[in-house]
Formats: C-alpha cells, sequence, structure tokens
C-alpha cells in the first residue's frame, strides 16, 4: 500500500513541496505578524502614557506597514498552499482510485470483494487519506512557525528560548504518546461500523422491492439504527479521544506564554513580543499536532485499503506466454476442457451447446473458462492446446464476450450500457445488436430511446430485457468467442425463437465461436455439439446429440 501510495502521489511532488513552502510562510508570518502586533500595541500604549512628545516621537508608520504587509503574505500563502496542496491531494486520491479499482477488475475472484465492500473502501476508506495527503505540509508549517517563536523569544532571553523549544518537543511527544493510547480503538471501530453501515444500506437498497413485499423494512430499519449506534459511540469515543490530544495543545499554548512572562529579562514591549511569538509558536504545531491525531483513523484506512490489494491478484502476466491476438477480426486460439478423460477442442467459429438440471455447475464452467472464476492447471481449460492457467487473465478475458445468467446493469442509460463493450461505437451499431437481441423494438418504444436511463442495477427493466440488453453488449465487444449463459431465460417462446435465430445468423456470418448454456430445448438450434452435465455436478462427461 505504502508503495502504490508513493506512485500515485510520484507526479503531485512539486505541487506539494510547493504547499509545504507557502504552509510554512503561512507559519511564519502568523507567528511574526502576532508578535510584532503585540509589540506595536504595548508600545503604542506606552508611548501614550509618556504623553504628547512621546507620541510624536513614536514611528507609528513603519510598524503598522510592516503589520500590514505580513497580513498580506499570510493570506497570500494561505490562498496558494490551498490551491497547491488541495489540488495535489485530490489528484492523487483521484489515481489511487482508479488503480484499486483496476485491482478490483483483475483479481482472481471478481466475487472475493462484495459491491458495498468495494465502495466502502473506494469512498469512505480513499476519503480518510485526504486528511494525511492535506495534511502533508503541516509539517513544515510546524517547523518553521516553531523556529520563528524560538528566534523572537531569543530577543528577550536565551532561557526563555531554549525552552519554548523544549517545550514544543513536548507538545510534539505529547501528541505521539496519547494518539494510540486514546484515538487507536475508537478509530478502528468506527471505521469498521461505517463500512457496515455503508454496505447494509447498499444491500438493502438493492433488496427494497423484496423488503417491502414481505414487509420487512421494520425488521431492516431496526438493524440499521442498531448499526448506527454503534458507529455514534465509536464516533463519540474518537471526539473524546481527539479533545484529550487537543488539550495538550492548549495548555502547550498557555504555558509557552507564562514561561516567556517568567523568563523575560527584556523591556515590556518585547516581553509581550515573545509572549505572543510563544503562543503563535505552538499554534503553528496545531495542525502537525492534528495530522499525527488523525493518524489513527489513516492508518486503519491504509490497513484496510492493503487488505483488498492483497486480496488474491492476478498475475501481471509478465513471463507468461501469449497466443494470437484477436483484433481487427483475426482468427483466435481455440478452446478445449477435459471431460472423462478426454479432451474437447473447439475451433473459432464452432458452437457448444451445454445442458444438464439447475445446479450442476454448468453456470460455473462458463464462469472459468470466461476467467472469472479462479483457475488452476488441474481444472483442465485449455486456449490454444495450452492450460489456461499459464496465460494472464487479462487475456484470458480479452478472448471472450461474456452475458452471464444474472446480468448486471450500470445505473444508466441503454447507451451507456452498451458502449461498455468497448469504445468507439457508433449508434448504428448499438442499434444493430439491440436487433439482433430482438430489443430494438423495445427500445424505439421507449421514450429516450437510447437514452432511456434503465435505473439501478437496471431496475426499471423486466428481466428479459436485462437478458437481452447483456447479449447485445456481448455481441458488441467483437470477441471471438461468444459465453451465454440461459440466454431466453425469462423469454417468451415467440421471441426465444427469434432470439435464437437471429444469433445463428450474426454467428454464421461474423465467424464468432459459441458456448451456450441451457436447460431449454429451443437453444439447441445454436449448439452444434451437445454436451450434458451430470446430475453430481461433475465437469462435461459426455457429448450427445440430444440430451432430452
Amino acid at each position: 500500500m505504502e508503495q502504490l501510495l508513493a506512485e500515485v502521489a510520484a507526479p503531485e511532488q512539486r505541487d506539494f513541496a510547493v504547499a509545504g513552502l507557502l504552509a510554512g510562510t503561512v507559519a511564519m508570518t502568523a507567528v511574526l505578524l502576532l508578535g510584532v502586533s503585540g509589540w506595536f500595541i504595548t508600545g503604542a500604549a506606552l508611548a501614550g502614557l509618556g504623553g504628547v512628545l512621546m507620541v510624536q516621537t513614536f514611528n507609528y508608520l513603519l510598524p503598522s506597514a510592516g503589520i500590514r504587509l505580513l497580513a498580506i503574505m499570510r493570506t497570500a500563502s494561505r490562498y496558494g498552499e490551498r490551491l497547491y496542496g488541495h489540488g495535489a491531494a485530490l489528484r492523487t486520491l483521484a489515481r489511487l482510485r482508479a488503480r484499486l479499482f483496476d485491482h478490483i477488475l483483475t483479481i482472481k475472484d471478481v466475487r472475493a470483494v462484495s459491491a458495498g465492500d468495494a465502495v466502502t473502501r473506494l469512498v469512505q476508506d480513499i476519503g480518510a487519506l485526504e486528511d494525511d495527503l492535506v495534511r502533508r505540509p503541516a509539517r513544515a508549517a510546524a517547523m518553521m512557525g516553531g523556529a520563528v517563536g524560538v528566534g523572537l523569544a531569543w530577543l528577550v532571553a536565551p532561557a526563555a528560548s531554549l525552552t519554548l523549544l523544549l517545550l514544543l518537543g513536548v507538545v510534539i511527544l505529547w501528541a505521539r504518546w496519547a494518539t494510540p493510547r486514546f484515538l487507536a480503538a475508537p478509530a478502528a471501530d468506527l471505521a469498521d461500523g461505517q463500512a457496515r453501515l455503508k454496505a447494509m444500506m447498499l444491500d438493502h437498497a438493492a433488496a427494497a422491492p423484496e423488503i417491502l413485499a414481505y414487509g420487512l423494512a421494520g425488521v431492516m430499519t431496526r438493524n440499521l439504527e442498531t448499526q448506527a449506534a454503534m458507529t455514534d459511540s465509536a464516533r463519540r469515543r474518537l471526539a473524546r479521544g481527539e479533545a484529550v490530544v487537543d488539550a495538550g495543545l492548549l495548555l502547550g499554548g498557555g504555558a509557552a506564554m507564562a514561561l516567556m512572562l517568567t523568563l523575560s529579562t527584556a523591556t515590556l514591549p518585547l516581553t509581550v513580543l515573545a509572549v505572543l511569538a510563544a503562543a503563535g509558536a505552538v499554534e503553528a504545531l496545531g495542525g502537525y499536532v492534528r495530522a499525527i491525531a488523525r493518524g489513527a483513523v489513516v492508518a486503519e484506512a491504509r490497513a484496510r485499503l492493503a487488505a483488498m490489494t492483497h486480496q488474491h491478484a492476478a498475475d501481471s502476466g509478465e513471463d507468461k506466454p501469449q497466443f494470437m491476438g484477436t483484433e481487427d477480426g483475426k482468427a483466435g486460439p481455440c478452446i478445449g476442457w477435459d471431460t472423462g478423460g478426454d479432451r474437447i477442442t473447439l475451433m473459432v467459429g464452432e458452437r457448444a451447446a451445454i445442458f444438464g438440471a439447475s445446479g450442476s455447475g454448468k453456470t460455473h464452467f462458463l464462469e472459468r473458462l470466461a476467467g472469472v472464476r479462479p483457475v488452476t492447471a488441474g481444472d483442465g481449460f485449455y486456449l490454444d492446446g495450452q492450460n489456461v492457467a499459464n496465460f494472464p487473465l487479462a487475456a484470458v478475458r480479452a478472448v471472450f464476450a461474456w452475458s452471464p445468467q444474472d446480468a448486471q446493469m450500470l445505473s444508466g442509460t441503454i447507451c451507456d450500457n452498451l458502449r461498455l463493450a468497448r469504445p468507439g461505437l457508433r449508434d448504428d451499431q448499438l442499434w444493430e445488436a439491440l436487433r439482433i437481441a430482438c430489443l430494438d423494438d423495445d427500445v424505439r418504444a421507449m421514450p429516450h430511446g437510447l437514452h432511456q436511463w434503465v435505473g439501478d442495477g437496471g431496475s426499471r427493466l423486466s428481466g428479459g430485457q436485462r437478458k437481452r440488453l447483456s447479449i447485445a453488449r456481448s455481441v458488441l465487444a467483437g470477441r471471438p468467442w461468444l459465453l451465454l449463459d440461459e440466454p431466453s431465460e425469462g423469454l417468451d417462446s415467440e421471441t426465444e425463437r427469434r432470439l435464437v435465430a437471429q444469433l445463428d445468423n450474426w454467428l454464421t456470418h461474423s465467424g464468432t465461436g459459441l458456448v451456450v448454456v441451457s436447460h431449454r430445448p429451443a437453444l439447441l438450434g445454436l449448439g452444434g455439439r451437445h454436451f450434458t452435465v451430470n446430475d453430481s455436478g461433475q465437469m462435461i462427461v459426455g457429448e450427445a446429440s440430444d440430451p432430452y
């Protein structure tokens, strides 16, 4: 995780450095502004007590101009620090989210990360890292602000300066000592509680129709309230711990001011300057101390993200054999699998229909063939005669266009879901794919056509429409092999007949190979070779001309 963070933050190092310099400038000007203002006000007050002549000789123009300059520098530097620091942090987080999302798509078993957990980590946990990145300049601010404060304290007494330096170190040590003791446990509980709460809300939202139909809204609400109460309890404990850490900072500021008053041997204006400068130096530590305190939350977020990146990552593909490419209509690899001591081999353009009872393992077979489920050398899947386990998963997945049994849709439009297939698709290609999938008439009848919103997960479409939209998407992918899992599920017999005819014609003209899984006899027309799965759920066990 540390290496990944370093990689995504590398392009922003210059901006982070500029932000640190500007943050240090803010801290220095703030301490100087506070100290000089105190000196000026005290000097002016003493001049006023000295009478008219003393007032006339008091030079207020130069100090007031300096104060105005310091105020302008502080404001401009703070704006620049926000501009560079926050911009660099947000760009870094954007890269990190993209890299982690890529990781989710390339793990060996895409079901290893639930949707709710993935959303939580990509939003909540990465959001927690924002504090860490945004507060990066706080270290420079603490060092430069503290240095100015110590320097100004030297004007009243060397002992005062050294004492302030020691006190600043004590405040930092206090933050480092208190953070693991008061913040680590509640930070972990809060992160876990928020993750559970968000995942529950996502899961409940996805099952909303069933929850309403079965009258479970009250039960689900109570479950959410219980989890929310646990999360709030952790948040309160975290807030109390942060207050304890902040109390050390507050007491340090008061102690610094008292020490300057006690140790000063200079005039009253210089003493006031040192007192306020000491307070400003401790205040300059505030961002750094709070960054240390928030470190407990950040550490928990990093641990959760690191756990996700370690979940059975897919091989990178380096030093692995490659087969012939499938771009621009080139022939793709032949496919095969072992069954009962024999190996079945299909050349590109051939078709196979796999039949069997529900729960016999047909879907798992397709998912392993497509690279969606983990495959080992012993599973006996082959591309170009070589074991699938020898190829990088990205290469295996690029061979197959897959329409699963329970197809998931983006919460977008018809067009959005179709354009997932590959980049650069034109509207006429989308309509042609919809025609092949027997969905074009349905889409034309929709108020917004291709731009019709399908709802969360395609909830505004019927089951049969989702199935056909998934088939249209797989047709658009342009892969050498098409994998269909129960393609006619949810369709009436007439639509099923039309779909089989359209797919048969498209497969013939495109030269695309097919493996279709089904338990419906109508799909026999698509499969040139027919295979069955036995009742015990074993892999393909025999070839038959008609399993029915």
